[in-house]
C-alpha cells in the first residue's frame, strides 16, 4: 500500500513591516563662544617660594635658599648619583649616612620622603 502523503502547507515567514524613516531633527546652533586663547600654565607661587634647608639638609642639597621642587630634584640626583634606590622596590630608598641624618631610618618610601623633607626646610 502507498501511503498517503499529506499536503502539506509552507508558512511563509512574515516580514516586518518597513519602518518609516524617521528624522531627526537638529536643534539650533547656538553661537559658539570666542575661544580663549591656550594661556600656558602657571606655576604655583606656594612652589616657587625660596626656602632655607636645615644644615643636615644642606649637606646634600646645599645650603642657598631653594624652591621646594629644587630640594626634591637635587634629593634625587643624589640618590642615582649613589645608586640609593633599591633594586627589587623601586619606590624605596636606602639612606647613606647623610641620608640617614635626614630621613631618620634607614629606608624610606618616595613618597614619604618627600614629607620628610618638608620638616627640614623653613
Amino acid at each position: 500500500m502507498a501511503k498517503a502523503k499529506k499536503a502539506t502547507k509552507k508558512v511563509a515567514a512574515k516580514k516586518a513591516a518597513p519602518k518609516a524613516a524617521t528624522k531627526k531633527v537638529a536643534a539650533p546652533k547656538k553661537a559658539a563662544a570666542p575661544k580663549k586663547a591656550a594661556a600656558k600654565r602657571k606655576p604655583n607661587p606656594a612652589f616657587m617660594k625660596a626656602l632655607t634647608p636645615s644644615t643636615t639638609l644642606a649637606a646634600v642639597v646645599g645650603a642657598t635658599p631653594l624652591p621646594r621642587t629644587e630640594v626634591v630634584k637635587k634629593l634625587w640626583a643624589y640618590i642615582k648619583k649613589f645608586n640609593l634606590q633599591d633594586a627589587k622596590n623601586r619606590r624605596n630608598i636606602n639612606a647613606d649616612d647623610k641620608l640617614k641624618a635626614i630621613f631618620g631610618k634607614a629606608t624610606v618610601n618616595m613618597f614619604e620622603m618627600t614629607k620628610i623633607v618638608s620638616k627640614h626646610l623653613k
